[in-house]
């Protein structure tokens, strides 16, 4: 069993990196493998709408999107964590999920999602509502903790001064393996829900 994280901060040991270690813990300690990808230094572009990816299967742009898209595949949960810009997260971060979810036509129903955000005090929740609505679009599961997910530190690894942060993080990646290891055994007994052929309707006469 695997998680793959995904930090969105061009600070590679900022407080987006603390929430995110602080989950690892916990996962090593519940036996799954973690592989943590650093995306918020790198130069990601946002999507063109091409339309190459639906044709070839990949991004047209052959970057860290492309490199992620199989560690996406196979893993059983991903975890997003980004820092709060404008109440916002990273941009960068955003066009990299925009161009991973979109590119990418493996199922991801049932992999669960969790996402973390890092502020010095405010902009978490709506950070947080913008990176959960990657996971729904999906069919993925969102894990949950005791808290909206987020932690707070203005300068780099003040987070880990956080204590209810950081007791959050561990909620929620003790949540999160259980949902995760609870839905590998619901697949055993059931398989994946049957999916209906996709409707799209436009309101446009």
């Amino acid at each position: 069993m695997k998680v793959l994280m995904i930090n969105g901060s061009p600070r590679v040991n900022g407080n987006t990196n603390v929430a995110l270690r602080e989950m690892e813990k916990v996962f090593v300690a519940e036996g799954i493998e973690v592989e943590i990808l650093h995306v918020g230094n790198q130069a990601i572009r946002g999507c063109i709408a091409c339309g190459s990816c639906g044709k070839t299967g990949k991004c047209v742009f052959d970057d860290m999107v492309n490199e992620a898209a199989s560690k996406f595949e196979e893993c059983d949960g991903l975890v997003v964590g980004s820092p709060v810009y404008y109440a916002s997260a990273n941009a960068t971060l955003v066009a990299f999920l925009t161009r991973l979810f979109y590119s990418t036509h493996f199922g991801k129903t049932m992999k669960v999602g969790a996402c973390v955000a890092a502020a010095r005090r405010g902009g978490l929740t709506a950070t947080f509502d913008e990176l959960n609505k990657f996971f729904a679009i999906a069919g993925m599961p969102v894990a949950s903790g005791q808290y909206w997910n987020g932690i707070h530190g203005r300068t780099p690894g003040e987070a880990a001064q956080d204590e209810e942060g950081l007791q959050m993080m561990r909620t929620l990646a003790k949540n999160m393996a259980f949902l995760m290891k609870s839905i590998a055994l619901g697949k055993e007994a059931y398989g994946i829900p049957e999916r209906e052929p996709g409707v799209m309707t436009n309101f446009v006469r």
